[in-house]
């Protein structure tokens, strides 16, 4: 028999919560046989949604707060100890949960995953990390991280994003031997500031690192890497310039062919198929959730908008963190590689 777990749900986080988030644990519930889910927020509003849906391995825990989108992240961690984001966070430290997933408030997640949760002795800093697919070969996915967690970031802390990204690879999508690339603005060695100068030697002389040197952002749909680092500010904007340049990209072919003349509109309906195709490898709704990276068990946030087929995707996305034994073999690898993760550059 399957090894079964249990994960914490917030089920009131999101623009469509508790909605979507209850619908979509319901479609994992019935594809993921060795999961139990826990789904935390308004009993009632969560009863009225499951309606006559038999609760196996379905379990809701009332809670009487929830954080809001907008919400100060600290201060609403600290101040809500009711809410649902935070009660199931705390399910997860005591250990009544194996994992914990939200669509809410980005901010109080990372400040859950890391105040409550706990962070990997050892890990600087934890990060967000996310995977985005490659245009060239849409199977060859991609770690990216940090996408948004450290604005500023020192350069043991890139090189520990790479160990983190590199066993995210490994162990869940797979990959034996990931390419580990340092984002840029240059491929040459010497390129960027002095942050990621250094950064680059601790990558190019890290153990255990196929680091192939800098790429630049223009390259990072192209396939050209398994991992991707970069400090959180330069990898959000990188991460939101690629949604919204295929957004408008989109919207714009779009309008073209809907508006033009009779014989665009023949070519349009020829080449609908192969371009659904192609929207569909850009379309989030197909991927998981962004992880927090470093805490001491798989915390996983999804788009804010997201929809019943997302969240059961991510929670599958969650369960192939629990069945690989990822947070648990990157503890021991810290743990044994103490030495290694101390490392710090003196700034000249």
């Amino acid at each position: 028999m399957d090894k079964t777990y249990t994960i914490a749900i917030d089920a009131m986080g999101g623009d469509n919560a508790p909605e979507e988030i209850v619908k979509g644990a319901l479609l994992a519930r019935d594809k993921y046989k060795n999961l139990h889910l826990n789904l935390y927020g308004d009993k009632g509003k969560i009863l009225e949604l499951i309606g006559e849906t038999k609760q196996d391995r379905i379990k809701i825990i009332n809670t009487t707060e929830m954080i809001e989108m907008g919400e100060e992240p600290v201060k609403a961690v600290r101040k809500k100890k009711d809410s649902s984001m935070v009660v199931a966070a705390n399910a997860v430290k005591d250990g009544s949960a194996d994992a914990l997933f939200s669509a809410g408030n980005t901010g109080a997640l990372l400040a859950s995953g890391i105040f409550i949760v706990g962070r990997i002795s050892g890990i600087e800093r934890p990060g967000l990390l996310t995977v985005l697919p490659s245009v060239d070969d849409p199977k060859r996915q991609w770690v990216f991280m940090d996408v948004g967690a450290n604005a500023e970031v020192k350069p043991s802390y890139l090189y520990q994003f790479a160990v983190l990204g590199n066993f995210y690879a490994t162990h869940v999508l797979k990959k034996p031997n990931p390419e580990v690339k340092l984002l840029n603005n240059g491929t040459e060695e010497d390129k960027g500031d002095k942050i990621h100068i250094q950064a680059y030697q601790l990558l190019k002389n890290g153990k255990q690192l196929n680091f192939t040197g800098n790429i630049e952002s223009r390259e990072l749909l192209n396939g050209h890497a398994d991992v991707v680092v970069a400090d959180g500010f330069s990898g959000n904007a990188a991460l939101k310039a690629i949604e919204g340049t295929a957004l408008t990209m989109f919207a714009g072919l779009r309008k073209i062919l809907v508006n033009g003349s009779l014989k665009t509109k023949i070519g349009a309906a020829l080449v609908k198929p192969a371009l659904k195709e192609f929207s569909s490898v850009l379309d989030y709704n197909n991927a998981g959730g962004a992880v927090i990276a470093g805490v001491k068990a798989p915390v996983v946030k999804t788009h804010g908008s997201a929809k019943a087929k997302t969240v059961s995707n991510t929670i599958g996305q969650i369960k192939i963190m629990l069945e690989s034994n990822l947070v648990p073999d990157i503890t021991k690898y810290v743990d044994e590689n103490k030495d290694q993760f101390k490392i710090i550059l003196e700034e000249k």
